[in-house]
């Protein structure tokens, strides 16, 4: 780091620190599958729940949600203890996560079915501590931003790490689950499947935590916390409500980035792709894991655009450039699932009886849905980094330092929506009459193809256009994200130096008043 850029305050993260703390994310993408992919099937085909609770619990259980998230992000603000504020977050949360889901999968389906009272408790039950345990760890990968980088360049750089944690914890998981399933007598319906594939996913999702917490190691102490550091006000619980109410970035990101998760979750729910795959196309082995692999390589130069526009004119831009790229491409999914049925033309087709088989509506829907896959799969996860510039937001605002309540509002957005997605899906289902949810095993059910251009199309396009909305407003642009660390890091130095907050804060507002070290770029 240079003189400047110390004299500045500019807080850099080392390379490993970046490539490493983002593999929390991929830590808890490994449950994203393990769990709220596949939850309401486990719920409804091994444990012969009710179709539509177990896929309306898991939404329904965001009530408790807006209870105890709050609580969560309100100790995380107040922790400074001997292990730091994050990383006793990370490990404890991952422990919860990997006890409740090991007896969720492997003892519940032990239960008589003449005790179904116990299965409809235990699947409550259990959910329920995992959640606590999921909110303890995700909170921390949205939260533990503000301390591991301010620097508005390295900052886009971790929607990349991000990605790459995404893919080994996400990405291996949905590769391999589909391979598992067939070493099953009914598929995703067995409970052996989920009894062998529970353990494979924990473990992946503990190394990865324990990676990421060294990455953020040595960052997580009282000198990257805010402006005050260890003097940093204790905000009360009562507090947080005014503190949102008055951060209208966050409001609107909350919205993005409910937009962005709901348009991931929907089109890549498990359900879907078997009744897109399987029941439709009637090739779900041969169709499911070379599309997926397909939608990963386009993301590819999505994601090195999206960092460099990102650094250039900052994460709002970029944002809004590469879901607008995805609305426009799914509008060409849309048309061709439409069409879909009307002759062997209109059918997706990959290999034949004699080896490679590919008609022109296969290609067109490996063009629009590998660019508008590559796009939106860049942009999923963009809002995560963006938090931290809301945060750093709020101290600039107010003075107040509360990475948690930030990181754990925004777990509870991605929390509901994820869930949201399970709950769509299970009611989607019921309207063609289908008692369980569907397999790839399935037939084709009449009208399957309207729920599959609905949940694989329409939707996650209405919900790229609530980003776009709510991106028009967002006022953290790349030249205002300057700014506010610019003004952030003056107050801390003056702070550190023994001026109480409250002059800091009334003495510099704005990057004109600022001292010239503050102001040169580098």
């Amino acid at each position: 780091m240079s003189e400047n850029a110390k004299a500045a305050g500019v807080n850099r993260a080392k390379l490993y620190q970046l490539v490493l703390f983002p593999l929390n994310n991929g830590a808890t993408n490994v449950y994203y599958v393990l769990v709220l992919s596949y939850i309401a099937t486990f719920g409804s085909n091994v444990l012969a729940l009710g179709t539509l609770f177990a896929s309306v619990m898991v939404t329904a259980m965001r009530l408790c949600d807006a209870i105890t998230d709050p609580i969560i992000g309100a100790l995380m603000d107040r922790t400074n203890g001997r292990f730091g504020k994050f990383r006793p977050f990370m490990a404890i949360g991952n422990a919860i996560m990997a006890v409740s889901i090991l007896i969720l999968y492997g003892i519940t389906p032990m239960i008589p079915a003449a005790m179904m009272w116990a299965r409809y408790a235990a699947f409550v039950g259990l959910y329920f501590v995992w959640v606590i345990g999921y909110t303890f760890q995700t909170s921390c990968t949205r939260s533990g931003q503000t301390v591991l980088t301010n620097d508005p360049k390295q900052r886009p750089l971790f929607t990349i790490f991000n990605t790459v944690g995404s893919l080994l914890g996400m990405g291996v998981m949905q590769f391999f689950a589909p391979i598992l399933a067939k070493n099953f007598e009914g598929g995703y319906s067995s409970a052996g499947f989920f009894r062998t594939l529970a353990p494979v996913g924990i473990v992946m999702s503990i190394v990865l935590t324990i990676l990421a917490i060294i990455g953020i190691w040595e960052k997580d102490q009282p000198k990257y916390f805010g402006i005050g550091g260890e003097k940093t006000e204790k905000v009360k619980v009562s507090e947080y409500i005014q503190i949102i109410k008055e951060n209208k970035p966050m409001q609107r990101l909350m919205i993005a980035g409910a937009g962005t998760k709901l348009a991931l979750s929907i089109a890549n729910n498990t359900t879907v792709l078997c009744m897109l795959y399987g029941c439709m196309m009637g090739a779900y082995d041969g169709l499911y894991l070379p599309m997926m692999v397909l939608g990963y390589v386009f993301s590819v130069p999505f994601f090195l655009l999206s960092v460099r526009t990102s650094q250039k004119k900052g994460q709002k831009a970029s944002l809004t450039k590469y879901v607008s790229v995805a609305l426009v491409c799914y509008v060409g999914v849309f048309v061709l699932l439409a069409l879909w049925g009307r002759g062997d033309a209109f059918h997706l087709s990959l290999l034949g009886e004699n080896g490679l088989a590919i008609n022109l509506y296969t290609v067109l829907f490996i063009l629009f849905f590998g660019i508008g896959y590559g796009a939106y799969y860049a942009t999923a996860d963009m809002p995560i980094p963006m938090v931290a510039d809301c945060s750093d937001y709020e101290t600039y605002r107010s003075g107040k330092y509360i990475p948690g309540i930030m990181g754990t509002l925004f777990s509870l957005v991605d929390k509901l929506v994820s869930s949201l997605s399970a709950t769509v899906v299970g009611i989607a289902v019921t309207f063609i009459g289908l008692n369980t949810l569907p397999t790839q095993y399935d037939p084709y059910t009449p009208g399957m193809n309207v729920v599959v251009i609905v949940l694989f199309c329409a939707i996650p396009m209405l919900a790229w256009a609530a980003t776009l909305i709510a991106m028009k407003g967002y006022s953290l642009t790349g030249e205002k994200m300057k700014e506010i660390q610019a003004v952030n890091a003056c107050r801390r130095d003056a702070v550190a130096g023994g001026m109480t907050l409250e002059d800091a804060m009334a003495k510099w507002q704005t990057i004109d008043q600022l001292p010239a070290k503050y102001t040169k770029s580098e």
